[in-house]
C-alpha cells in the first residue's frame, strides 16, 4: 500500500522536478529518448506551433525500451513525428546516446556537424526529468539558453499513464538523487534543493522507494 504521506511526498518531488518554463522560440528542439512517445508528440506540437524550425531526436535503446522500440528510441521518435506530419528535412536523428549526458553531447556534436547555429534549445523530456535535463545541458552546453519542456500532465495523470504507482515514485526518487550527487561528479550544474523536498526524498527512501537509486545509498548524504 502507498500511504497518504508517500503520495504527498511524491507529489512534492514531482513538483520540484518541473521547471515551469514557458515555451518560447528556440534554435532547435531536442527530444530526449525514453520509453515515452509523448516526448515525440510534445516535440511535434512545439514544432507545429512555430517554436523550433528543427527537431533532433536522440537515444539508442535501454533495457526498458529495447522491446518496445527495437530500432532505437530516436528512430521511433522520428517515425512518430513523420506520422504526425513533420517533414523529414526538419528532423535530425542521433541514435547512439544511452544517458542524458550523451543525449546532450551527441546532439550538440550532430548539430555542429550539420552546420546548425544554436543559441537556444527547447529540451523536451519526460515530466519528471525536466530539471535533470536542464542541469545537464547547462553543464555540457554552456552559453546556450535552455528551455525545459515536457508533456503538460498532472502527477496523477502520469501515474495513470504508466500504470505502476510504485515504479513512478521510485523514478522520482532516483531522478532527485542524481540531481544531488551528479554535480560533484561533473555531470550537471548544482540545483538548490528546498528543505521540504529533501525531507520528502528522505522519507520516500526510508519507505523503500529505492529501486532507481544509483547506489545502495538511501539518503542524500
Amino acid at each position: 500500500m502507498i500511504s497518504t504521506q508517500d503520495w504527498a511526498d511524491a507529489r512534492r518531488v514531482w513538483d520540484y522536478h518541473q521547471m515551469g518554463h514557458a515555451p518560447q522560440p528556440c534554435s532547435v528542439a531536442i527530444g530526449l529518448g525514453s520509453h515515452d512517445l509523448g516526448v515525440a508528440d510534445t516535440a511535434v506540437d512545439l514544432y507545429k506551433r512555430g517554436l523550433a524550425p528543427l527537431l533532433v531526436f536522440t537515444g539508442a535503446t535501454s533495457p526498458t525500451t529495447r522491446e518496445r522500440m527495437p530500432r532505437g528510441e530516436a528512430v521511433h521518435y522520428r517515425e512518430r513525428a513523420l506520422e504526425l506530419g513533420v517533414p523529414s528535412e526538419a528532423i535530425l536523428v542521433e541514435p547512439h546516446a544511452r544517458n542524458t549526458g550523451e543525449n546532450i553531447r551527441f546532439s550538440r556534436k550532430l548539430l555542429e556537424e550539420s552546420g546548425v547555429e544554436v543559441s537556444s534549445v527547447l529540451l523536451i523530456s519526460k515530466p519528471y526529468e525536466e530539471r535533470r535535463a536542464y542541469a545537464t545541458a547547462r553543464k555540457l552546453w554552456p552559453g546556450v539558453e535552455v528551455v525545459s519542456a515536457s508533456t503538460p500532465m498532472a502527477f496523477t495523470e502520469y501515474v495513470d499513464s504508466i500504470g505502476d504507482a510504485r515504479l513512478v515514485i521510485d523514478m522520482l526518487a532516483g531522478a532527485l538523487q542524481r540531481l544531488m550527487i551528479y554535480p560533484d561528479q561533473g555531470f550537471m550544474i548544482r540545483q538548490p534543493v528546498p528543505a521540504d523536498v529533501a525531507e520528502a526524498y528522505e522519507r520516500l527512501c526510508q519507505a523503500g522507494y529505492t529501486s532507481r537509486l544509483t547506489t545502495a545509498a538511501t539518503s542524500s548524504t
